[in-house]
C-alpha cells in the first residue's frame, strides 16, 4: 500500500465545526468516533488514515536522532543487535543462580513519598522487570505505568554517578571533610542556620534520624515540597481541626460522585483506587449490588472518561455546585447565585440516589479543589453516613512534622533566605528550582545561601545552582523503607549492587550527624530493631511488614463554611495539572514515559495548552498551533490541543516540561508553566488571555492512527441485558471451515485473551509493562508522527457525542488478535508468520525479510517494522535491562505481540517437569499482570472452567471486525450502558 505523504490530519485548515454539528444531528444511536478529523469526515483524513505509515512531521535530523539513541531511549529501545559482552565465566557459579531462571525479590519503589510494593525479576544478578506484589493488599499483583518504568530509571546512564563540587566531579571524602566541619559549626550554635527541604516522605527511618538531628540540633527547620500534593491535608484541618488521610473503599461504593477529582488518574495514590474501582465492577456484573461513576469537571480526566454521567462546568462552578448539592442533602441554602434549571434538576435527583444509599454511596474532591469544597465534601459524607463504610480516616501517611516541630513549606523558606536565617540548606530527594512557582524567586533566594547542597537522581537544576550536588541511589538498588496508601511499611532491598558512587538518604543524613562510613541496612535495622532475626527475614521475604497498616481515627466535621468567591476576572481560566505521563518532570528522561501516548490526548514527547472545542472555533485554532498565554506580566507559549468535553473558557496546562537539565531525553522538550503560576494560586488563575503567534508545532499522536473500519469497533449493551446469555454465539467455532492450516489438535491447549472494556480505564500501565517485558524500542517523536511507533500494545480511546460534552468514552485495548484465520498468515511469501500447535499466530524473526506484507494484509494494524536498529549502539551496562527470554529484534524485521510465548514456555516446561498440565491463570501475560482493574484475562480456551471465558457466553461479547471472518482468539466483553439520571429508574 502507497503511503500518502500529504495526508496530515494536522493540516493548519481549521475543522469545519459546521459539518460535525451536521453530522451529530443525523446519527441515531451511538456512534464512537477518535478524533474530531475522523468526525469532520475530512478527505485528507480519510487518506491518511489509509496510509499504512502515515507520515505527519519532517524527518528526523541528524543531531535529534543521536541525542535520542544516545541515552534512555537507547536504554528503552532494547530492539536492536548488540555486540556480545566480554565477561568473564563464573570460577565457581553461585549456589542459587542458575542461568535461564528468573530469580524475585520484594521490593518497593517511592513516588511522591508513598511506597509501590514490587516483586523485582533478576536474570543472573541483574534486575529486568517490576511485578506488583500480590501479597500486599495495596497492589494486589497490579502496578503503575510509573512503576513499570522504574526499571528504566534505574538503568539511566544520565542518572548522577558522583559528588559534585560546583560542577566538578569531587569525591565522598570530599563530602565527609565538608559535613564534619558543618557539623562542629552546628554543635556550636545548636543547629541555628541549618535548613533542610525534603520532598514528600513516609519514610520510619528518615523520620527517626531526623528526630535524632533535632534533639542535637535544636535550631535547625524543616521543609517539604511537593509540588502536586494539594491541599487535601489543609481541608481536613479546616473540617476535622487535624491533618488526616482520607482512605477510599470504593469497593463498597455503589454511587460515587467526584468534583474535580480524578482519582483514577495518575498519581501516587492511583493503584489502590484502581484495584479497588476494579473490584466494585466486578461485584455488580456478578449481581452484588450495583455500580454508577458520576462527575462533574472542567478538564478531561480518566475518572471522567469513565464516568456513566459527566458534566461540564467551569471551574468557579464548582462551589456553587456544591452548595447546591449539601442544599439537597440538608446543609445550608444553597447558592446565592442559583445553578441553571438543567442543572439544578440533576443536583436534586442526584441527592436524592445519594440518600437512597447512604453508607454505601461516595462523594469525592480533588485535592486541588478549593479548601472549602474539600471541607464540604467531608461534612456531607458524614452526614450521608459513609464514613467507616465507603471511606475512613488516618493520620497521615506521608508524616507534616518531626518531633512536634511542623514541616514548613516553600513560600516559608524563601522567607528564611530571604531574611539572612539560612546558612546551610540541604535540599534532599527534590528539585525547587524547576518546580517552584515563578513569583518566589526561589532561584535568586537560593543564590543568597552560603551553603547549598542537593542530593538527587540526577544533577538537575537545583544541583546546577547548588555548591555540593550528591547522588542518590534509586530505591531498586539501595535500602530504604516508606509506607504504602495504605499505611502500611514497606521494606525496599536492593536487586543489585549500588551501580554508582551514591548513597541513600539515611546514609546521608547519617554522614551530616558523623558517621563516616554509613550503611543503609543498618539503618533500617535500627529503626526496626524490635523485629528478631526470624521476623526481619520475613518481612524482606514478604517486602512489608504485616499488620502495620495506620488504624482508622475517629473525627467529626463541623458545619459547611465558604468563603467568599472571588471577584469576577475578565478573561480565560487556567488549570496546571501534572502531566499523566511524567508528572512534574521527576520522570522526563524515561523513553517509555515520553513515548507512552497520553491516555486523553495520545500526545506523546510533548505537552500542550488544552482548549475547548468552542474557544478554538471562536478563535480559529488548529491542533498545533503555537499561541501566548499571557496573565499581567508572566507569559508562556505552547501549542494548543482541541480538548473535547473541556469548559469553553478553561485553558489546561500540564508541568512536567520545559526542562534545561532533564537528561538527554528530557531535556528541551515542551514548555515550562511556573512563570504562570504563583505560591498563593498554584492550581488556578483567572483573567488570562489568549493570542496565536502564527506559528506551528508538529504533535505526535497516535489518537488518529490505525482507525479500524467496521461495525461496531466498540459495542455497548444495556445493564438490565447485558448479562444475558446468548446461545447464539459460541465461545469456540464448532463447525468445520476451509482452512489453509491443519485444526489445532485437541490435547493441545487453545490460547485466547478476553478483554473488559466496562473495565478498562485506560491508565496505560498494561502498555509500558509489555514494552519492559518484551525489548520493545522507543523510536522518538518523528518516527511516532510517521505512524512507526513500535508499542505491540495500544490502547484506542473513543468518544460518543458532541465533542463540545462527549456523552462518553471508551478505552479499548488492541494487542495481536491471534486470528484462527490470520490473514498475515496467507500474504507473508516466506513464512515468517506461521499458525503454531498451540494457536498462536507467531513471528519467526531470521525468517522475515521485511517486506511489510503481513502488515498489509493484517486489518487490526497491529504489526510493528523495524525501520531502522534502533539499540545498535547501546552502552553495554544499557543492555542488562533486556529481557533475555525475549529476542532482540534488529532492522528490517516485523514484530508483534506473542502473547507473551515466553512466559507460555516457562510455565510449559514447568509443568512437564511435574507431569501434569498447565493450571488455569499459571500464565499470566505482561499486560494481564499488570492491570489493576482485571480487564485482561488471559487462558486456555479449551479449558471450560478457565477464568477466560467468563463473559464469551453474554451478549456483552463479540470479536473486533468479526464480520471479516478471521475467527481471533482476543475478543471482548462491550461496555455496559446505564440509564440517564431522571431517565426512568436509575
Amino acid at each position: 500500500m502507497d503511503t500518502r505523504h500529504d495526508a496530515n490530519p494536522q493540516d493548519r485548515t481549521p475543522l469545519d465545526w459546521a459539518a460535525i454539528r451536521e453530522r451529530l444531528e443525523g446519527e441515531r444511536g451511538p456512534r464512537y468516533w477518535r478524533s474530531l478529523e475522523q468526525l469532520a469526515d475530512e478527505p485528507a483524513f480519510a487518506d491518511f488514515i489509509e496510509a499504512e505509515f502515515p507520515s505527519v512531521a519532517p524527518q528526523m535530523n541528524r543531531r535529534r536522532f543521536l541525542q535520542v539513541m544516545g541515552a534512555s531511549l537507547a536504554m528503552a529501545g532494547l530492539a536492536g543487535c548488540g555486540k556480545p559482552e566480554q565477561g568473564v565465566p563464573y570460577v565457581v557459579q553461585p549456589e542459587k543462580i542458575v542461568p535461564g531462571e528468573a530469580q524475585w525479590y520484594a521490593s518497593a519503589v517511592t513516588f511522591a513519598g508513598y511506597a509501590q510494593p514490587v516483586l523485582g525479576r533478576t536474570h543472573v544478578g541483574r534486575p529486568t522487570k517490576l511485578e506488583g506484589n500480590p501479597e500486599h493488599p495495596v497492589s494486589r499483583g497490579a502496578s503503575t505505568a510509573f512503576t513499570q518504568a522504574a526499571i528504566l530509571q534505574l538503568y539511566d546512564p544520565d542518572r548522577s554517578q558522583a559528588p559534585r563540587y560546583k560542577g566538578v566531579h569531587s569525591t565522598w571524602d570530599s563530602v565527609q571533610l565538608e559535613a564534619s566541619t558543618l557539623a562542629e559549626r552546628l554543635d556550636r550554635q545548636q543547629g541555628r542556620g541549618l535548613h533542610l527541604l525534603l520532598g514528600a516522605s513516609s519514610s520510619p527511618t528518615l523520620r527517626r534520624q531526623l528526630g535524632e538531628l533535632l534533639q542535637r540540633w535544636p535550631e535547625a527547620r524543616l521543609y517539604r515540597h511537593e509540588p502536586f500534593e494539594g491541599d487535601h491535608y489543609l481541608a481536613a484541618e479546616r473540617a476535622f481541626g487535624r491533618p488526616v488521610e482520607t482512605h477510599y473503599r470504593f469497593e463498597q461504593a455503589e454511587w460515587v460522585l467526584s468534583f474535580e477529582h480524578d482519582w483514577m488518574g495518575a498519581g501516587p495514590r492511583e493503584l489502590p483506587h484502581a484495584v479497588r474501582w476494579g473490584e466494585r465492577k466486578r461485584r455488580a456484573a456478578d449481581g452484588e449490588g450495583e455500580v454508577r461513576l458520576l462527575v462533574v469537571e472542567s478538564v478531561p480526566t480518566l475518572t471522567g472518561a469513565k464516568a456513566s454521567e459527566r458534566k461540564r462546568i467551569e471551574p468557579d462552578e464548582l462551589p456553587r455546585y456544591l452548595q447546591a448539592l449539601a442544599a439537597a442533602l440538608g446543609e445550608g441554602a444553597g447558592p446565592a447565585e442559583p445553578l441553571p434549571t438543567e442543572r439544578q434538576r440533576w443536583i436534586e435527583a442526584v441527592a436524592r440516589e445519594l440518600q437512597a444509599r447512604a453508607g454505601r454511596c461516595l462523594i469525592t474532591a480533588g485535592e486541588r479543589t478549593p479548601v472549602d469544597v474539600q471541607a464540604a465534601v467531608h461534612r456531607l459524607n458524614r452526614q450521608l453516613g459513609n464514613v467507616g463504610r465507603t471511606l475512613y480516616y488516618t493520620d497521615p501517611v506521608v508524616w507534616l512534622d518531626v518531633d512536634e516541630q511542623r514541616l514548613g513549606d516553600l513560600p516559608a523558606l524563601v522567607e528564611a533566605m530571604r531574611a539572612g536565617a539560612v546558612e546551610a540548606l540541604f535540599m534532599l530527594g527534590c528539585n525547587p528550582v524547576d518546580t517552584a512557582p515563578a513569583d518566589l524567586g526561589f532561584e535568586r533566594a537560593l543564590d543568597t545561601v552560603p551553603l547549598r547542597i542537593h542530593a538527587g537522581l540526577y544533577y538537575d537544576e537545583t544541583a546546577a545552582n547548588s555548591h555540593w550536588h550528591l547522588p542518590l541511589t534509586h530505591d531498586l538498588d539501595g535500602w530504604h523503607d516508606s509506607r504504602a496508601a495504605d499505611g502500611s511499611v514497606c521494606l525496599g532491598q536492593p536487586l543489585v549492587r549500588t551501580f554508582y558512587s551514591s548513597r541513600t538518604l539515611p546514609e546521608l543524613l547519617a554522614l551530616l550527624q558523623g558517621d563516616l562510613n554509613p550503611n543503609g541496612r543498618a539503618e533500617l535495622r535500627k529503626t526496626w530493631q524490635a523485629l528478631d532475626d526470624a521476623a526481619w527475614r520475613r518481612a524482606l521475604e514478604l517486602g512489608f511488614l504485616p499488620d502495620t497498616a495506620v488504624a482508622p481515627v475517629e473525627v467529626s466535621a463541623g458545619p459547611i463554611a465558604w468563603e467568599t468567591p472571588p471577584a469576577r476576572v475578565e478573561g480565560l481560566t487556567l488549570r496546571f495539572l501534572p502531566d499523566p505521563s511524567v508528572w512534574d518532570g521527576r520522570l522526563a528522561n524515561l523513553g517509555w514515559l515520553q513515548e507512552l501516548p497520553k491516555p486523553i490526548t495520545k500526545l506523546t514527547w510533548d505537552n500542550v495548552i488544552g482548549v475547548s472545542p468552542a474557544l478554538a472555533e471562536a478563535q480559529g485554532l488548529a491542533n498545533g498551533d503555537r499561541v501566548r498565554v499571557t496573565l499581567g506580566h508572566n507569559v508562556v507559549v505552547g501549542p494548543v490541543w482541541i480538548m473535547p468535553g473541556q469548559a469553553e473558557r478553561t485553558l489546561s496546562l500540564y508541568a512536567g516540561y520545559g526542562r534545561t537539565r532533564a537528561g538527554r531525553v528530557g531535556d528541551a522538550l515542551g514548555y515550562g508553566l511556573a512563570p504562570l503560576r504563583t505560591a498563593a494560586e498554584p492550581w488556578l488563575r483567572r483573567g488570562a488571555a489568549l493570542a496565536r503567534t502564527g506559528e506551528r508545532q508538529p504533535l505526535a499522536t497516535t489518537q488518529s492512527h490505525h482507525i479500524p473500519h467496521g461495525k461496531e469497533i466498540i459495542r455497548s449493551e444495556p445493564r438490565e441485558t447485558a448479562y444475558r446469555k446468548a446461545a447464539d454465539k459460541p465461545t469456540v467455532r464448532a463447525e468445520p471451515r476451509k482452512t489453509l492450516y491443519p485444526p489445532t489438535p485437541p490435547n493441545e491447549p487453545v490460547w485466547g485473551m478476553t478483554i473488559d472494556l466496562e473495565q478498562c480505564i485506560g491508565c496505560n500501565a498494561c502498555v509500558v509493562a509489555c514494552q519492559a517485558e518484551n525489548n520493545i524500542p522507543v523510536v522518538g517523536k518523528e518516527q511516532v508522527a510517521k505512524g512507526r511507533a513500535m508499542h505491540w500494545l495500544r490502547v484506542d480511546h473513543y468518544y460518543t457525542g458532541d465533542p463540545a460534552e462527549p456523552e462518553s468514552s471508551a478505552f479499548q485495548p488492541v494487542p495481536c488478535m491471534h486470528c484462527e484465520q490470520a490473514p498475515c498468515e496467507v500474504g507473508c511469501p516466506v513464512n515468517a508468520t506461521v499458525h503454531g500447535p498451540d494457536g498462536l499466530n507467531e513471528q519467526i524473526y531470521n525468517r522475515c525479510i521485511g517486506t511489510r506484507t503481513c502488515a498489509s494484509y493484517c486489518p487490526y494494524k497491529v504489526r510493528r517494522f523495524n525501520w531502522f536498529d534502533w539499540t545498535g549502539d547501546d552502552e553495554p551496562s544499557i543492555q542488562h535491562q533486556r529481557n533475555p527470554n525475549v529476542t532482540v529484534r534488529s532492522r528490517g524485521v516485523m514484530e508483534k505481540c506473542t502473547y507473551c510465548v515466553q512466559r507460555i514456555t516457562e510455565a510449559g516446561i514447568a509443568a512437564r517437569i511435574e507431569d501434569r498440565p498447565v493450571a488455569d491463570g499459571e500464565v499470566q501475560t505482561a499486560c494481564q499482570q499488570a492491570c489493576p482493574t482485571q480487564a485482561i484475562v488471559f487462558g486456555d480456551l479449551s479449558d471450560p472452567g478457565a477464568r477466560v471465558l467468563k463473559g464469551r457466553d453474554t451478549r456483552r461479547h463479540y470479536a473486533l471486525l468479526e464480520e471479516l471472518g478471521t475467527q481471533p482468539k482476543t475478543t471482548y466483553l462491550g461496555l455496559v450502558e446505564l440509564p440517564k439520571i431522571g431517565e426512568g429508574k436509575a
